[in-house]
């Protein structure tokens, strides 16, 4: 059997290494990769699940850090964490906006849709929030499934695609049902077996 991978697109974020060991954690095999790998070297890997990372950029500056749109189209379920999440909103036809409050620390999350990433997880907890821009208008296909008192879309999903975000970082203890969070997204939605050690 081939091992099962799950590659982290890395954007900068202080957190990248952090999401790297809450899938291992989780028994899947991760490798962290640049932001701007080609969807034919991933094509290559054949992952079995993509996470786009946070960062520091703005998704709406000039030259922010953008992935390969040709990763849209191979199929693979993605999850996009805070910056991930606003990067792929604007790739596929959304709208990301600079906000006056930025939301940083604890916020309450509540739960929209609890099937796929929100499965078996209560209808509100804490969660830890670092963003300075938010969504103002959700791509073509995609609903809410969370949303916190400052931000209404913070956490997005697309079922059909398996092509999830959201605007908090699971992977930071600070976030109560992270790990299940991350644990949703690996064999819910991507289908991993969590059998690597």
């Amino acid at each position: 059997m081939t091992r099962q991978t799950v590659l982290i697109l890395d954007f900068g974020s202080q957190y990248t290494q952090l999401i790297a060991r809450r899938v291992r954690e989780n028994k899947v095999f991760s490798r962290i990769v640049p932001f701007k790998i080609s969807a034919k070297e991933i094509q290559a890997i054949a992952p079995k699940g993509l996470i786009l990372s946070g960062g520091p950029a703005s998704a709406i500056d000039k030259n922010s850090p953008m992935p390969d749109k040709a990763i849209f189209k191979l199929g693979i379920p993605i999850l996009g964490v805070c910056y991930g999440m606003q990067v792929f909103t604007e790739m596929l036809g959304g709208r990301v906006k600079h906000t006056k409050d930025r939301e940083y620390g604890k916020a309450e999350l509540f739960v929209d849709d609890n099937r796929d990433l929100f499965s078996h997880i209560p209808g509100n907890f804490t969660c830890w929030a670092s963003h300075g821009d938010h969504l103002s208008k959700l791509p073509p296909g995609f609903s809410i499934i969370a949303h916190t008192g400052n931000a209404p879309f913070a956490a997005i999903g697309h079922r059909n695609r398996k092509i999830y975000g959201v605007q908090f970082h699971p992977e930071v203890t600070h976030t109560e049902r992270g790990s299940q969070i991350i644990a949703n997204f690996l064999f819910k939605i991507c289908g991993c077996s969590g059998r690597w050690t």
